[in-house]
C-alpha cells in the first residue's frame, strides 16, 4: 500500500481556511471536503455578487463569509491559509496580498502564467517563510503514485526511456463550464494559452516529478486551433516534446477529444506501466508476458486529497520538497510551459533556460 503510516486525520485544532475567487468551477469539490470538521472556513473574497449569490444558494454559506476583495478578508480575519480558485494570472496577487502576513496559500494548477510571475511568487515564499503549493487532480491518484514508487525504485521498468502523458476532454465549453470559469480560461492572457496550459500543466507536473526535478534539455511544441470559431483566441490542441538526456516525453493536451482522459504511460528499459485511470495500473514486465492490470488501493493520511495534504505540510509532518505540489517542481512547470509556447509561436526547437 502507498504511503502506509498512522497518520490521523483528526486534528485538534481545525485549519482555519480562506478562499480567494470562486470562478474556477474546481471550487464546487473544496467547497464540498471543507464541509468536513477538519477545517473552518473564515471567509470568501469574490468580487463577482452573481456568483456570490450563486454559491451561497448551492451550499447554504451566510452572508457574513464574503468580502468584495482578499486584502480585506485578511484584514478582519485570520486563515491559516489561503487557497486560490480565480485566473491563473490572479496567482500573483494571492500570494503578493497572504506572503507578508505569514499565510500560506495553495493554488490551482498551474502555479503561474509566466516565469516572471512565478519567480516572484517563489521570491515572496521565500522571504516570508510560507508554504506555497499548487494542486492538480491525478497528484491524489493513487495509480500515480504507486506507478511513481515502481519507477523510483527501479521496479519494473528499470530506467525511463519514454513518457507519454494524455490530458483532455472534449473542451471546456462543451461540458459545460460555468461562464465565469471559461471567460478566463479561454483568454490568452488570463489563462497563458488554452489547452496547452489547461492540461499541458499534467504532463510538464508528473515528468519533472518522474525525473526527479530534472529539467529538460530542450522543448518542442506544437499548437492547433481546431473549433476557432468556438475558441478564437487561444489553442484548443496542442503537443509538447521534452528532451532529457536518456528519456523523452510527449505531452499530448487537447480540448478535442471524445471522451475525458488523464492517464500516464512510462516505457522503460526493461517494462511498462500505464495508470490508465486515478485507480487502475497496467504493467508489462516482460517482452513476451502478458499486461497485468491491479487496481490501488485508496491512499492513507494525510495524502488522500490536497486539504488534509495541505493542512500536513503547515502543521510540519510533511515536507513538500520536490514532490508533486510543490514549489520546486511547479516552477519547473512554467518554465516548460513558457518554453512550449514559445517554440509553437516560432516553430522551433527551443533549448531550455536559453
Amino acid at each position: 500500500m502507498v504511503f502506509k503510516n498512522n497518520y490521523s486525520a483528526k486534528l485538534k485544532q481545525p485549519l482555519k481556511v480562506a478562499l480567494a475567487g470562486l470562478s474556477h468551477d474546481h471550487v464546487e469539490g473544496a467547497l464540498e471536503r471543507l464541509a468536513q470538521e477538519d477545517v473552518l472556513v473564515v471567509g470568501i473574497a469574490e468580487e463577482n455578487e452573481e456568483l456570490v449569490q450563486r454559491y451561497r444558494r448551492s451550499y447554504q454559506l451566510p452572508k457574513s463569509l464574503f468580502y468584495k476583495d482578499l486584502p480585506t478578508l485578511l484584514e478582519y480575519e485570520k486563515p491559516d491559509v489561503v487557497m486560490a480558485y480565480n485566473a491563473i494570472a490572479e496567482h500573483i496577487a494571492v500570494v503578493e496580498a497572504c506572503a507578508p502576513l505569514g499565510v500560506h496559500v495553495m493554488v490551482e494548477k498551474p502555479l503561474a502564467t509566466t516565469v516572471k510571475d512565478a519567480e516572484r511568487m517563489a521570491a515572496l515564499a521565500s522571504k516570508h517563510q510560507i508554504h506555497l503549493l499548487t494542486n492538480y487532480e491525478t497528484t491524489w491518484y493513487p495509480s500515480n503514485q504507486e506507478l511513481h514508487i515502481m519507477v523510483s525504485h527501479h521496479i519494473a521498468v528499470g530506467d525511463i526511456r519514454k513518457m507519454v502523458v494524455h490530458d483532455g476532454n472534449i473542451g471546456p465549453k462543451e461540458l459545460g463550464c460555468s461562464k465565469e470559469f471559461t471567460s478566463w480560461l479561454t483568454d490568452p492572457v488570463k489563462n497563458g494559452g488554452g489547452a496547452i496550459m489547461d492540461f499541458g500543466c499534467y504532463g510538464a507536473n508528473l515528468m519533472t516529478w518522474l525525473m526527479q526535478g530534472q529539467e529538460p534539455l530542450a522543448v518542442t511544441a506544437i499548437t492547433r486551433q481546431l473549433k476557432p470559431e468556438i475558441y478564437p483566441d487561444v489553442d484548443d490542441d496542442a503537443t509538447i516534446i521534452l528532451e532529457y538526456p536518456q528519456a523523452t516525453g510527449i505531452i499530448e493536451a487537447s480540448w478535442n477529444w471524445p471522451y475525458n482522459i488523464k492517464d500516464l504511460e512510462v516505457f522503460g528499459q526493461t517494462g511498462y506501466l500505464q495508470a490508465v485511470d486515478s485507480v487502475m495500473l497496467r504493467s508489462k514486465k516482460e517482452a513476451d508476458g502478458d499486461f497485468t492490470i491491479d487496481k490501488i488501493e485508496p491512499l492513507a493520511a494525510p495524502y488522500q486529497d490536497y486539504v488534509s495534504y495541505f493542512a500536513a505540510v503547515v502543521r510540519g509532518d510533511i515536507k513538500p520538497k520536490h514532490d508533486l505540489s510543490s514549489l520546486e517542481n511547479n516552477l519547473t512547470v512554467v518554465k516548460i510551459l513558457e518554453a512550449a509556447r514559445e517554440s509553437a509561436r516560432k516553430g522551433k526547437r527551443i533549448e531550455f533556460g536559453k
